[in-house]
């Protein structure tokens, strides 16, 4: 067995307990959290409790706590995440219609964040302690300093109400919505397929406002990780040798410096972006985007315990994935890191 092959198993088998202890925590936290499920479900005070039992023996829930784990752990294990008693869909289901939304947002986000935060991290660090370091750093600080919720309702208000130039909300007019093939239910992807450059543009247009609401605390992050991991590297020895070489300053930061700077970067870039599955609630809200994080915030709100446990433990697997990858892009950037 190779020493990748060996490195994945350890991770693969680690990321067993870790799903087993997060489940297990949010499995105990929500039968101690007040609501209860079964009245959220039929929607109001006035029920019989005969129609209240019933529904609590249809869902188990009247069965001792230790019983209800077992059967749940052992769904959990055939793959089974249960049904959403809000929508009587399967989780799974559930989860697999929202993914490519929340994806979309969160690839565009962190697309958003790379082009401007990178960029402006390596001129904060050639330019250190000069007046352009200083105002960069004041951006990235301000950028992430700021709510997100209050910098979407301010998006909408400025380009959406006032200019009339983007969308307020969702991620199609309703005018293409009988007309518009879902394939894979990336609507970029989807639109392309399609070949309608109308809805092309609308697509695109839609998601600006989120992206660009979900990226900018994401740029102002990578920015500051950007520039401290360039400034420890400018000053190496082999920087400076390049440079008493003769090399232009361009192609000593990019081939020497920033490839070397690389890693702590790809680190923290695929961190953010796999906390964005789940922390991209406030943009969803804002922007009713129907992502996991709406789901999973309406599932709260819902007392929805099968939905709540389901995507809680999809978005544990899905950030221990991409963890694994980018643990694993480090031999791709740095031949000396080896398994």
């Amino acid at each position: 067995m190779s020493g990748v092959t060996r490195y994945i198993a350890q991770r693969l088998a680690l990321t067993v307990p870790m799903v087993f202890i997060l489940v297990s925590v949010v499995f105990l936290v929500l039968r101690i959290m007040p609501g209860d499920p079964v009245l959220a479900m039929l929607g109001g005070r006035n029920v019989s409790p005969e129609l209240i039992a019933q529904k609590r023996h249809e869902m188990g829930l009247d069965k001792p706590l230790h019983i209800q784990y077992t059967e749940y752990l052992s769904g959990l294990i055939r793959g089974d995440l249960g049904r959403s008693t809000r929508t009587g869909k399967p989780v799974a289901e559930e989860l697999v219609s929202r993914l490519p939304a929340t994806l979309e947002l969160a690839i565009w986000g962190m697309l958003f964040a790379a082009i401007f935060g990178i960029p402006t991290g390596i001129i904060a660090a050639v330019r250190a302690d000069k007046p352009s370091d200083h105002l960069i750093r004041v951006l990235h600080i301000g950028s992430f300093a700021l709510p997100i919720f209050w910098v979407g309702l301010m998006f909408q208000v400025i380009f959406a109400v006032k200019l009339g130039w983007l969308p307020v909300a969702s991620r199609l007019s309703g005018r293409f919505a009988f007309s518009f093939q879902r394939v894979t239910g990336f609507y970029l992807l989807d639109a392309l397929i399609l070949g309608d450059k109308e809805i092309l543009v609308d697509v695109v247009k839609h998601l600006v406002l989120p992206g660009v609401t979900l990226g900018l605390a994401q740029m102002g992050f990578l920015g500051r990780v950007t520039r401290a991991a360039m400034l420890e590297v400018l000053d190496t020895e082999y920087v400076t040798t390049a440079r008493s070489k003769g090399l232009g300053e361009r192609l000593v930061i990019l081939r020497h410096a920033l490839r070397n700077a690389l890693i702590p970067i790809i680190t923290v870039f695929g961190l953010q972006f796999a906390m964005l599955m789940g922390g991209a609630v406030l943009t969803e809200t804002v922007f009713s985007w129907p992502g996991i994080a709406g789901f999973l915030i309406q599932s709260l709100y819902y007392r929805d315990w099968w939905a709540l446990q389901g995507t809680i433990a999809f978005i544990g697997v899905f950030v221990a994935t991409v963890n694994l990858v980018v643990d694993l892009l480090y031999s791709v950037i740095d031949p000396r890191v080896r398994y």
